[in-house]
Parts: structure tokens; C-alpha cells; sequence
């Protein structure tokens, strides 16, 4: 069963950066498509970037657009979200999560399997 890892998650002021990780292990494939989706409190988790198997084809949400870069290395089985200019409205647990298809997805239930999250908060 594959198994997701997130880590970098934290506190940090607005305006600041973060680089959240997140690690697979157990029957994984370069071919698999990745994501990372949020869950603010008091609300339901909610898209946030979405990578190809092949790392070529990238997706943001609006609210992320421009200030987050979602990114693969296959040879370390890792994909990165590096999150800059962050803004209050980005605290949330941020979850990773990938799919037994190449193309990237906004949508969870298209995601096969889920890691744990990672809380980030940003104060203002």
C-alpha cells in the first residue's frame, strides 16, 4: 500500500515562505499523478495543486495562482509545494495526495490514497 509522508509545515508570519514535502513509499510510480488540497477550520478540505506523472502538466487553484509552485523529483519519490507570499487565509491542514493515473485531478475522488496533513499557520 503506498504511503504519503507530508512534512515542512509550520509557523510563519504573512508575507513569509514555506516548502511543504511530501514523501511516498510502498508500491508507488513515477506515472502517478500527485496533489496537495487544504483544509482551513470550519471548512471542507478544498483543492489546491495538482502535478502529471510526468511533472509536465501543473494546475493551481485561483486563490494560490502565482504564489505557490507545486513541483516532483521522481528519484527521491517527493513532491514539493513551495508557498510564498503567504497570507493568513492560507492556514489550513495541508494534505498530499495521488492517483493511479497520469493526469493531474482538482477533484478528491479521483485521489487513491491520502497522507496525514500538515498544519501550516500563518499569523498576520
Amino acid at each position: 500500500q503506498v504511503q504519503l509522508v507530508e512534512s515542512g509545515g509550520g509557523l510563519v508570519q504573512a508575507g513569509g515562505s514555506l516548502r511543504l514535502s511530501c514523501a511516498a513509499s510502498g508500491p508507488t510510480s513515477s506515472d502517478y499523478a500527485m496533489g496537495w488540497f487544504r483544509q482551513a477550520p470550519g471548512k471542507e478540505r478544498e483543492f489546491v495543486s495538482t502535478i502529471s506523472g510526468s511533472g509536465g502538466g501543473t494546475y493551481y487553484s485561483d486563490s494560490v495562482k502565482g504564489r505557490f509552485t507545486i513541483s516532483r523529483d521522481n528519484a527521491k519519490k517527493t513532491v514539493y509545494l513551495q508557498m510564498n507570499s503567504l497570507r493568513p487565509k492560507d492556514t489550513a491542514v495541508y494534505y498530499c495526495a495521488g492517483r493511479t493515473y497520469t493526469s493531474g485531478s482538482v477533484r478528491e475522488i479521483d485521489y487513491d490514497f491520502w497522507g496525514q496533513g500538515t498544519q501550516v499557520t500563518v499569523s498576520s
